[in-house]
């Protein structure tokens, strides 16, 4: 067919390829290749309609119970969810290539118009190819990540919608149902012992991130601020030393900790009452607030070597000429450190200290491994939620010892949506994105 420049060829091509995929392409354009690789994927996907609403079907239903069936007969809500979400995905993708092939319609009579005439067959087949070739390269690696990485992240957010927990609404002997949002009010708004345990540990977290990161980034200024103020040759001593609690692994350190501070045979209480410091063994992990207070020293123990290298990389690219102009000035080393010194490192730093924020929101083996959550509180009993655990800690015991998956996904969105915001400031503070790289 004859085409001609003009708007109303334009929308002609616009429409045709709008009622089906690639018919631009054979009918107008002359652009084989296009349309065979669009009109194929239309094809394919009106071919698998029947088990694509097949599928939505099972995600909106998410099963029936039929318990006169053998289990491995029943619906399993869990596998119907993972489909419909993999469908979803599967339609995304079409919907953008259906997008794709409108556009590419255009451009390809936009390109008719400006020259007035058509590629041959060979240039469009290399054109094609050449253009296609990064896409199909990547196109492993994007499908990947859909389904090991976006599909699993929705299906976490799912299961908070729904009652995904044991003992009545586990698959295979049982189905799960949608509930909407009644498992966020449950934990937010709540009159109950579920809704008291989030609170608690809510908060407990915020303030352990706080505490956590900024004690270890100002204790670590402050022996980096030492190290420098040493004019002996025994500093690099001391910077070997003072890094190996970040070198040895978390797990390791916090076990021994967790021995060194036992209520009853921990080498610190047994030193304490052998020299007559103390009469009685202190609960250093027994009471709630000590053990609050334990976590986050040791934490500072465990952590401020990160930042001691950090703070003391980033005082070696600050000019001496700048410490020795303010001497000459009067301004004793108290004044050099809070006028020059803080400053400066506060404005290399501040970006990591937001990440360290955000990492102690998720913090799980300084916490679990040095208290396993302990000791218990008055809402434990229902919760499993001790007085030490955060929320990332808690979402593993509701997993694997409560099987409250509706919570645990609840509370994972709730961490998502605290720190989305850390990581998207991060982001554009990076050079790239500034650059407009990306």
């Amino acid at each position: 067919m004859e085409l001609k420049t003009g708007l109303s060829d334009m929308k002609k091509i616009s429409v045709t390829a709008a009622c089906f995929m690639g018919l631009s392409h054979l009918l107008y354009l002359k652009d084989y290749v296009k349309g065979a690789f669009f009109a194929l994927c239309e094809v394919l996907f009106i071919v698998f309609i029947p088990f694509i609403f097949k599928k939505l079907a099972g995600l909106v239903t998410l099963g029936s119970h039929h318990p006169e069936l053998p289990v491995k007969m029943r619906d399993n809500s869990v596998f119907m969810l993972i489909d419909g979400i993999l469908i979803l995905a599967v339609i995304a993708a079409f919907v953008i290539i259906y997008w794709l092939s409108v556009q590419s319609a255009k451009k390809g009579y936009s390109e008719y118009c400006r020259t007035g005439r058509f590629k041959s067959q060979k240039d469009l087949f290399e054109t094609t190819m050449g253009k296609s070739f990064p896409i199909f390269g990547l196109a492993p690696a994007f499908v990947m990540i859909i389904v090991f990485v976006v599909v699993p992240l929705v299906f976490s957010v799912a299961v908070a919608f729904t009652n995904y927990s044991d003992p009545s609404h586990i698959p295979p002997n049982n189905t799960v149902d949608w509930v909407g949002f009644q498992n966020f009010v449950d934990l937010l708004a709540g009159q109950n012992s579920w809704s008291q345990g989030f609170a608690r540990v809510a908060v407990w977290t915020l303030v352990w991130a706080v505490l956590s990161t900024f004690t270890c980034y100002f204790g670590g200024l402050l022996v980096a601020v030492f190290l420098k103020e040493i004019n002996f040759h025994i500093a690099p001593f001391f910077r070997f030393i003072f890094i190996l609690p970040y070198a040895v692994p978390s797990v390791v350190s916090m076990l021994v900790w967790k021995n060194l501070l036992n209520g009853s045979f921990g080498i610190v209480n047994r030193t304490l009452m052998q020299i007559g410091f103390i009469s009685e063994p202190i609960p250093w992990l027994g009471n709630p607030l000590m053990a609050q207070f334990t976590c986050v020293v040791v934490n500072l123990w465990a952590g401020f070597g990160y930042f001691m290298l950090l703070s003391m990389g980033t005082m070696t690219a600050i000019s001496e000429d700048m410490n020795e102009a303010a001497k000459i000035d009067g301004a004793n080393r108290r004044q050099i450190f809070s006028k020059i010194t803080l400053p400066l490192v506060l404005y290399q730093t501040l970006p990591l200290i937001i990440m360290s924020f955000a990492h102690n929101v998720n913090n799980f083996g300084a916490i679990y491994f040095l208290t396993n959550g302990a000791p218990t509180v008055s809402d434990s009993t229902t919760t499993m939620a001790g007085g030490t655990d955060i929320l990332v800690t808690w979402i593993y015991k509701l997993t694997v010892t409560l099987m409250r998956y509706n919570y645990a996904s609840v509370i994972a969105v709730m961490i998502f949506i605290v720190l989305a915001p850390f990581a998207i400031w991060q982001f554009k503070q990076t050079k790239a994105y500034k650059e407009g790289s990306l």
